[in-house]
């Protein structure tokens, strides 16, 4: 029988997502193809903002991001970019909330076999990266307020690169990338629900609490109306979400967390009332009919707006450079994510009975590592809640995001191509070898 090299072996108690989770397996292939296109999206939005913001039309660029529209009363006149941020990136994040509550329910999460080796790794690929930038800018206390930004991992970009490169890698492995990417973004809306608070607003927060009560009830109590009538989510849930979301926005807490909540509301398992007649549960229907919305508009936007960064020439690429943010931020990235998440994952199989699936090899968990340095979409969400547009560490962040975003997609495509390849050469030997004597079948036939 033909393993990988270097693949651990012995007593597998508990391992990551096992190479027979056959559904989960497809499901992630599903998502890995659907992804690609939202990355790509998302990649071409980035490239136009930049080449705008540093063009001699660069003050266009800028006027439009800042242009103000909403109603003041209600705190709602924001800039066009915050509307991105705070708005467009709430439908992402509901996903999120989704995307959670399903593996939690139903997923690779509902079990502690499966689930505990991702899910320190991506403690691991947050605290070290976090870790990594404080250390580096401890020198100035004033910057230590952005040492969240290079602790997040952008799942629609990573899932991009990983659907172009990986075909023929282990789907353990895949599902690996997944769920850790899951369990990064519950780190990062924590972060954001915590530390980048400043102050609460009760009464918006209370009547917030009871748009989301209302909408998880009507969810649960009326799953067969919004499974099978597509416009009924429109006409009576998405009201009652802008509501929510417009309260808890007035509250003080980021609006996002809205979009995270209202997603957990959303039953995974059919109701009885619902027939079984193997159709999906209403987190899924929802995830299938939004995403596109999200990886095809929302999230691409969001990119827009926020990825244009003046550089200002040689000078200002020289000023960047200088600065221990952008220092902090690429070396937490690049470096930070793939130590901390190999690290802690080689510390948690130690212990006994916890190992790796037998088919994925160490070196392949750190092309993933790598893999886990992009840190596009909520890093820059992070950058935005941590320095204002006037502070040059702000946009010395986002280039320092948008650089090791690119590094760490190369040498991750690197070392992932190259176990692409190893794994594509297996399976065509255990192809013309069907019977597993040790002779291709080819020279059996002849």
């Amino acid at each position: 029988m033909n393993t990988p090299d270097n693949a651990p072996h012995g007593p597998t108690t508990s391992q990551f997502p096992r190479a027979g989770s056959y559904a989960e397996s497809v499901r992630i292939g599903e998502l890995l193809r659907k992804e690609t296109v939202g990355g790509a999206l998302l990649v071409v939005m980035a490239v136009i903002a930049i080449v705008w913001a540093n063009s001699p039309w660069a003050e266009s660029y800028f006027w439009l991001r800042d242009l103000k529209l909403g109603y003041e009363p209600w705190h709602l006149d924001l800039s066009i970019g915050t509307w991105a941020a705070d708005g467009l990136l709430a439908i992402f994040f509901f996903l999120v909330g989704l995307e959670l509550k399903r593996e939690l329910v139903a997923g690779d999460l509902r079990r502690f076999s499966t689930a505990i080796v991702p899910v320190v790794a991506a403690a691991g690929g947050v605290a070290v990266p976090a870790l990594i930038y404080v250390a580096v800018v401890a020198h100035e206390p004033a910057l230590l307020r952005g040492w969240a930004i290079p602790t997040a991992t952008d799942i629609a970009f990573a899932v991009a690169v990983l659907a172009l490169i990986g075909s023929h890698l282990p789907s353990p492995l895949r599902i690996f990338l997944l769920t850790l990417a899951v369990v990064d973004d519950l780190i990062a809306i924590v972060i954001i629900a915590i530390f980048y608070t400043e102050s609460i607003q009760l009464v918006p927060l209370v009547l917030g609490a009871l748009a989301i009560l209302v909408y998880g009830f009507l969810a649960q109590r009326y799953q067969s109306l919004f499974h099978l009538r597509p416009a009924a989510a429109w006409l009576i849930l998405l009201p009652l979400g802008l509501v929510a979301w417009a309260f808890v926005h007035a509250s003080g807490i980021h609006a996002t967390i809205a979009g995270v909540v209202l997603g957990f509301t959303i039953p995974v398992l059919r109701g009885k009332e619902v027939p079984d007649d193997g159709a999906p549960g209403l987190a899924e229907v929802f995830e299938h009919r939004f995403r596109p919305l999200s990886a095809g508009f929302a999230v691409p936007v969001f990119a827009f707006f926020s990825a244009g960064v003046a550089i200002g020439g040689a000078e200002g690429l020289a000023a960047t450079i200088r600065d221990p943010v952008t220092v902090g931020v690429l070396a937490g990235l690049v470096l930070g994510k793939p130590i901390g998440i190999v690290l802690t994952t080689w510390t948690i199989t130690r212990i006994r009975h916890i190992r790796l699936d037998p088919t994925v090899t160490w070196i392949d968990l750190f092309g993933v590592g790598l893999l886990a340095g992009i840190g596009f979409t909520v890093s820059l969400l992070v950058t935005e809640l941590s320095f204002s547009y006037t502070d040059p560490h702000h946009d010395h962040a986002k280039t320092a995001i948008l650089f090791a975003s690119v590094i760490a997609a190369g040498l991750a495509s690197i070392v992932l191509i190259a176990r692409n390849r190893r794994y594509r050469r297996i399976e065509e030997e255990r192809a013309v070898d069907a019977d597993g004597d040790g002779v291709p079948d080819v020279y059996e036939e002849r």
